[in-house]
């Protein structure tokens, strides 16, 4: 669960404001092993309420439609294969060094995964752009007290259907939930 929450890097935070609940749409990292940063638009109708709160934040992997005739087995029902990771704990707003730093680290740890692309970092920004684009942000951080993770890909049906189920995805080109089945066949 981790990595997949690592390699994501993006996700749904929840959380209960005095307005009801809301939702803000966070890229995020891992600062340690219970530690995640984020941040958000500092006009988010959230931000003003994250200091403090008990936050969840969601992240999801691949969803699909399953149609039961691609199960090639009788008597079966239309489903919805996904895999999602729920990390829950307490916020707290972050010093600027601390959102620096954390900016810093979560574009490295996503420019890695664009190799062989050199990596971007801030220095190839315009002397003081990097600080006014930093006024539109706050930093959080969560600590993470539970993790829940759900991958619903077919685990309560026989091999065959779910390998039948895999081709079919294959060929109406969902590669990214067939090779998430297929990596549970193995």
């Amino acid at each position: 669960m981790r990595e997949f929450v690592r390699k994501t890097g993006f996700g749904t935070l929840f959380s209960s404001t005095p307005d009801g609940p809301r939702i803000a749409h966070v890229p995020f990292i891992w600062l340690d092993a219970e530690l995640v940063g984020f941040h958000v638009a500092r006009g988010n109708a959230i931000a003003p309420h994250l200091e403090g709160a008990e936050g969840l934040l969601v992240v999801n992997g691949p969803d699909r439609y399953i149609s039961p005739d691609w199960y090639e087995v009788a008597d079966q029902v239309p489903t919805w294969n996904y895999l999602a990771v729920e990390l829950q704990g307490p916020i707290r707003r972050m010093e600027r060094d601390e959102l620096v730093a954390q900016v810093d680290a979560l574009s490295m740890e996503q420019e890695s995964q664009l190799q062989p692309k050199p990596a971007w970092s801030r220095a190839k920004m315009t002397d003081g752009m990097f600080d006014r684009m930093l006024e539109g942000i706050v930093g959080f951080e969560m600590c993470v007290t539970a993790m829940r993770g759900t991958a619903k890909l077919g685990q309560n049906k026989p091999a065959a259907a779910r390998a039948a189920v895999v081709r079919q995805l294959e060929a109406i080109g969902r590669k990214d939930m067939a090779d998430l089945m297929g990596r549970f066949e193995k």
